[in-house]
């Protein structure tokens, strides 16, 4: 019997995953709504409650099939790409911009999570952030080979903000904002800036 209510709620939680990953993709992460879902999903607003402890767990959820998307185009455009760490920022920099230009609502709920003040994410959500981090790391490292591990980390931390930056500006059509066909230019600029000349 024990097992039988943990299936079902395993399979609850999957079917919540699935309708806030589809929520989130057609209407953004704060059109989620729980009587919305539950509805969807044929169950209580409790039931949601009793497999998620909120509605940003659940968003956060949904959002690691995302960052797992988003993985697999990166490894798609590093596939068609050069072989130096230039190129391959640049490529995974392209990528970036393609994935969130094709998901924008998507690729938006990966930093619009509604945190509480004083909370941090989850260690599992760190991770996937982490992971990311991770691809961008090793080129860095080969192109600032006398940088400490600290020093790798920083780095790429501000070379994903910048190229965040100007991606999050292109697609908001800002005033001050960098124009959409331009994006992949300035990106490319950026980061042939900071190569150290060989």
């Amino acid at each position: 019997m024990a097992r039988k209510t943990e299936e079902r709620r395993e399979e609850l939680r999957q079917t919540l995953i699935t309708l806030t990953e589809v929520q989130i993709r057609a209407a953004g992460v704060e059109s989620l709504r729980a009587r919305d879902l539950a509805k969807q999903a044929g169950c209580s607003v409790g039931a949601i409650y009793n497999v998620f402890d909120d509605l940003t767990g659940l968003a956060m959820a949904a959002n690691i099939r995302t960052f797992q998307e988003l993985a697999a185009t990166i490894e798609v455009g590093l596939a068609q790409c050069g072989d130096t760490p230039t190129e391959r920022l640049i490529a995974m920099s392209h990528a970036y911009l393609r994935f969130a230009q094709e998901n924008e609502y998507a690729w938006r709920a990966l930093f619009d999570i509604d945190i509480a003040d004083g909370a941090t994410a989850p260690d599992w959500y760190s991770a996937a952030l982490a992971q990311l981090f991770g691809v961008i790391a090793d080129p860095v490292q080969e192109l600032f080979p006398n940088y400490s591990g600290e020093q790798v980390q920083l780095l790429t931390r501000a070379l994903f903000s910048s190229v965040h930056g100007i991606v999050l500006l292109g697609l908001e059509r800002a005033t001050a904002g960098v124009p959409q066909e331009q994006i992949s230019e300035m990106i490319a600029m950026v980061l042939k800036l900071i190569s150290p000349r060989n």
